[in-house]
């Protein structure tokens, strides 16, 4: 059965085609005077979340109950979180009220951040990258976007795991060690402030469960106060805590050319480029699908901007680095991704070659005779996406009432 990582409340949709405007893979369609969602184009990135001005798009995520199933908890916080806080001049505050909230061990995905950046500038030394113009993967809706849309860009992938999912593994080895129980008695949990985490993390079996921050935000503002002195429980420096905002992967591919491009607009400005071979001198892009980086996401309590001023403050007595992957002992191979990339083809017109020029010769037929004004009045985002439904979908001409036939009197003499 489908997963659905957002989900529409019928009741609270006035069909006002904001967010299908706004999506930026033509996922939505308003029919019957309600959105209507196509989940195989979905990319989960929230837009439809953060634009909505009737709260009609819900995200889907686990509950925090779930925690309770598993012998041992362990919490994977992003570093975003400390960004949510006023006044707060101690991560380990936050690190000691998720131990307060039911969670029996942390492990920030702060350090798996640092080990990324660790592996991805030794993949780069040792000529073993991907061709250039690198493209980094820890965004998942960036990720399923390029899939989707950008299919000669796979092989521009960066081909590791993303820091959530490099936590989760070595989370899990440590829990083992300490408690000596099995690993399905241990439960997993990343709290998460998008839903493109809920979606990637869910298939990628790393994790237990994914638990929204907004969720989690409230348990923890009434524990927090009650910490007279906090563990020492942060085992990050400031390369982990930077992959929070849009730039701070990108830093920490020291001595690269390298830059960072966030917001889905731009994003998608920059992956036609690279398409068309305009980034060749370029090393590594990192790209967010969220204005701001992650402190950007959806299920976030504070302003972006005003969380990244937050970030910034705490970083400003840690050391660069807490984590080292030879300290560890881990070779390269373990923070890859095993699967490679797979295309997304849910646009293709169809399997077979003949039919799917046909289609394409209806698609364009019926978009030659529309006004191309975009006004979304049939229920698609574009002229383009609605001539697709007539051909695609049975979706009725009359439904565009702009649609203009040709002149079949027309003297030709």
């Amino acid at each position: 059965m489908e997963r659905k990582f957002v989900t529409l409340d019928a009741d609270k949709c006035k069909g006002c085609i904001t967010c299908m405007k706004r999506c930026p893979t033509e996922a939505i369609r308003v029919r019957g005077g309600k959105a209507k969602i196509i989940y195989e184009r979905c990319i989960a990135c929230g837009e439809c979340i953060r634009c909505c001005p009737y709260h009609a798009k819900k995200p889907v995520y686990d509950p925090f109950e779930m925690i309770h199933a598993f012998k041992y908890k362990v919490a994977l916080p992003p570093p975003t979180i400390y960004g949510q806080f006023n006044n707060l001049t101690d991560i380990n505050y936050v690190l000691d009220g998720l131990l307060r909230i039911g969670f029996d061990d942390i492990y920030e995905t702060a350090r798996g951040g640092e080990l990324l950046s660790q592996a991805t500038r030794r993949l780069i030394a040792d000529g073993k990258a991907v061709k250039k113009p690198i493209i980094g993967t820890k965004c998942p809706a960036v990720v399923e976007l390029i899939l989707l849309k950008f299919h000669n860009l796979k092989d521009n992938m960066l081909n590791l795991l993303a820091p959530a999912e490099i936590s989760a593994k070595l989370a899990r080895e440590k829990a083992v060690a300490d408690t000596g129980l099995k690993p399905e008695e241990i439960g997993v949990f990343y709290i998460t402030s998008c839903p493109a985490k809920v979606h990637s993390l869910s298939l990628s079996g790393f994790v237990d469960g994914v638990i929204s921050f907004s969720e989690v935000y409230f348990k923890l503002i009434n524990e927090m106060p009650k910490i007279a002195e906090p563990r020492e429980l942060s085992k990050a420096g400031l390369t982990g805590l930077s992959w929070a905002v849009s730039g701070g992967e990108a830093a920490a591919i020291f001595g690269n050319i390298c830059f960072a491009v966030d917001g889905l607009e731009n994003v998608m400005e920059i992956l036609k480029e690279i398409e068309d071979d305009k980034l060749m001198q370029t090393d590594f892009v990192e790209l967010n699908a969220c204005s701001g980086g992650c402190v950007g996401g959806v299920l976030n309590i504070e302003n972006p901007y005003i969380a990244k001023a937050k970030i910034n403050a705490l970083k400003k007595y840690t050391p660069i680095s807490k984590n080292d992957m030879d300290a560890l002992g881990k070779p390269i191979e373990f923070f890859c991704n095993e699967k490679a990339y797979e295309v997304n083809e849910v646009m293709k017109l169809d399997d077979d070659r003949a039919r799917a020029m046909s289609k394409l010769m209806q698609i364009s037929e019926i978009y030659k005779h529309l006004a191309h004004l975009d006004c979304g009045i049939c229920g698609a985002p574009s002229c383009k996406a609605f001539s697709e439904d007539v051909v695609l979908r049975g979706q009725e001409l009359s439904t565009c009432i702009k649609f203009r036939l040709p002149d079949l009197h027309q003297n030709d003499g």
